[in-house]
């Protein structure tokens, strides 16, 4: 989800991923009321807020069939999948605003995409 809008009291935000019927759609988050009554305070507490959570991070499979203007790929234990990297390298529109961060002992500057050749032998072309 991103937030494409910002007023004192609802948030409108754009849902980029999950359920393909909502990918797109535009929401409205309203600010809601969170009441703490703990029995040590001498007073009841009433905090009004914004029912979201700030994420800087996404999976190679979540972010599939997105496009972003930068992208961070953390490589260190490198991918696990077929076609992952790919995938990941692809969903930046620009190859300019990519930045990988690989195992420091990895001198080569190199990491494995996963290409299981059994799925690729088996296409008829």
């Amino acid at each position: 989800m991103i937030v494409t809008h910002i007023s004192t009291r609802v948030l409108r935000c754009r849902i980029i991923s999950g359920d393909a019927k909502f990918a797109g759609s535009i929401v409205l988050i309203p600010r809601i009321n969170m009441d703490v009554s703990e029995e040590d305070l001498p007073i009841p507490l009433r905090r009004r807020q914004f029912p979201v959570r700030l994420a800087f991070a996404m999976t190679i499979n979540k972010s599939q069939g997105q496009s972003v203007k930068h992208v961070g790929l953390d490589l260190q234990s490198g991918v696990f999948s077929h076609g992952q990297l790919y995938v990941a390298l692809s969903w930046c529109t620009s190859g300019d605003h990519i930045k990988v961060i690989l195992d420091p002992e990895n001198t080569s500057r190199k990491t494995a995409n996963i290409v299981h050749q059994e799925i690729l032998n088996g296409l008829q072309m």
